[in-house]
């Protein structure tokens, strides 16, 4: 039976529930699945699959990239999923060939004066700005999938620039934004593309 790890990173736990859903759907397809917090692993060579997950604060948690960074030869035999938690997205074409992204309908928003005229907080919450970092950061590693969902905000868990950032910066609103139906879609599709890619 093929191992996957579902590896993430968490700021007020919201992602690590995220994760553990992923991994709950990934196990239904027939693999063999453990979900842990970064901060716990020390090997990852053991496992024919890997995905992480991390929330974006300020560009991917730095756990999150400081992982891929670490574990970047092992990473570029495996097959790879990378799903990342957001308060914000915006709906304009990404540049990312050859990497299949999917983006919560219910987190895109259409810019507000059109693709050509981005603001400065819509310039920063794209496809491009998210994922590209993490993929010019280590270009040995290509994931086979990426997902960008809501997240959820209570600012009484961050800390308190984090809170200034989210609230004033990108002016999230506190609330509940996973959709979980999307990610559970998102998480079964990336289970047949590591099946399909072989996962060994």
């Amino acid at each position: 039976m093929h191992r996957v790890l579902v590896a993430y990173a968490t700021n007020a736990g919201s992602t690590a529930e995220v994760a553990e859903v992923v991994g709950e759907v990934l196990a239904g397809s027939g693999v063999e699945v453990e979900v842990r917090g970064i901060e716990e692993i020390t090997e990852i060579g053991s496992f024919a699959a890997v995905v992480v997950g991390a929330p974006m604060i300020m560009g991917w948690h730095r756990e999150a990239v400081g992982f891929v960074k670490k574990h970047r030869r092992d990473l570029a035999a495996q097959k790879v999923g990378y799903f990342m938690t957001a308060l914000s997205m915006t709906q304009v074409p990404h540049h990312l060939e050859g990497i299949s992204v999917a983006v919560d309908p219910a987190l895109a928003k259409a810019p507000k004066k059109g693709e050509g005229r981005l603001s400065f907080k819509e310039r920063f919450a794209t496809v491009d700005e998210y994922v590209g970092p993490v993929l010019r950061a280590v270009p040995e590693v290509a994931p086979v999938g990426v997902g960008v969902f809501g997240g959820k905000l209570d600012p009484s868990r961050l800390k308190w620039w984090q809170r200034i950032f989210v609230t004033r910066i990108i002016g999230a609103r506190p609330g509940e934004y996973r959709n979980w139906p999307f990610i559970r879609e998102w998480a079964a599709r990336l289970a047949s593309e590591i099946a399909r890619s072989g996962g060994d």
